[in-house]
């Protein structure tokens, strides 16, 4: 089986979570090729005869779009077997868009993915698959805490609450962990931005953390905090996207308000914990392994092209 995927990207490369999932279908033995679209109106536009090429030359079984917008891309592109998903994102897209998605998913997509229930809901798509994206359990493992921050340069005396994005992205709300971290009032405590961090570095810094924490006014389905919880990070999060699901009963996952003080509050408890979190075993109990995961797309793709 062969599969276009197309998506935006930044630097002349799709996105991490895209890449990932890409590579995951490889090892499942699904041959993948990836084509941007974007940015901006212009980029968009000149995608769609780009992927008419493609499909014409390419000799692809479907395409597989992420993102609303380089579904569009997709949907105007030509009649092919089309699987599109829908991330945390295009749930705050603007009306119109949303709109759109409404239209061409009626009309159009073969099959909608989304990450998680609350998504599937909100954008009232009554017929999509709920299907989250994986996290590779072989990177994101659990390691010894002091090699981990002897890696990283950070100090064994130190508490590091490592905050799962950059400072930069405000609908990952950083002023409300700054806010907590201020209530916490705890001398020994770093907010650690996690930003600009070679992928395959990521793991180093879950398992030198005390904690992931996460206040984001929404997600989808968070791979960050998956990460976190394959390498057995205790992870503090407001009660968005998933996140309440993911945890369930695994230790050392605490949901939080958008409250500062109780932010602060499960910081502390996280903190104070005598061990690590059993995200892990939670995880891989869900299937959300990445080999799991694309055992499942592959079927939704033998399904559309049966």
């Amino acid at each position: 089986m062969k599969v276009l995927f197309v998506s935006s990207g930044k630097n002349g490369k799709p996105g991490q979570v895209v890449i990932s999932q890409g590579e995951s279908l490889k090892e499942a033995g699904i041959e993948v090729d990836y084509l941007l679209s974007g940015p901006g109106i212009s980029g968009y536009l000149s995608a769609v005869p780009a992927v008419r090429r493609a499909w014409k030359s390419g000799r692809y079984d479907l395409v597989h779009a992420h993102y609303s917008l380089s579904a569009f891309v997709a949907s105007l592109a030509g009649r092919f077997p089309l699987v599109v998903s829908l991330m945390g994102s295009d749930v705050h897209m603007s009306p119109v868009v949303r709109g759109l998605s409404r239209v061409f998913y009626r009309l159009r997509w073969n099959t909608t993915v989304v990450k998680s229930q609350k998504m599937k809901d909100k954008l009232g798509l009554q017929a999509a698959e709920v299907i989250p994206n994986g996290v590779d359990i072989r990177l994101f493992r659990p390691a010894d805490r002091a090699d981990a921050r002897a890696h990283i340069g950070y100090a064994p005396a130190r508490k590091m609450v490592l905050f799962g994005s950059s400072a930069e992205r405000r609908e990952k709300n950083p002023a409300l962990a700054e806010k907590a971290m201020e209530l916490l009032g705890d001398p020994k405590a770093d907010l650690i931005f996690l930003s600009g961090i070679p992928h395959d570095e990521v793991p180093s810094y879950l398992n030198a953390a005390d904690l992931l924490l996460l206040t984001s006014k929404w997600e989808g389905s968070p791979n960050v905090v998956k990460e976190a919880m394959a390498c057995n990070c205790p992870v503090v999060s407001t009660d968005v996207g998933d996140v309440r699901w993911l945890a369930g009963g695994a230790e050392g996952c605490f949901i939080s308000s958008h409250e500062p003080e109780n932010v602060a509050e499960n910081i502390r408890a996280a903190l104070s914990l005598k061990g690590r979190s059993t995200g892990r075993e939670r995880i891989i109990s869900l299937g959300l392994d990445s080999g799991s995961v694309a055992k499942k797309l592959r079927e939704v793709y033998e399904r559309v092209i049966a």
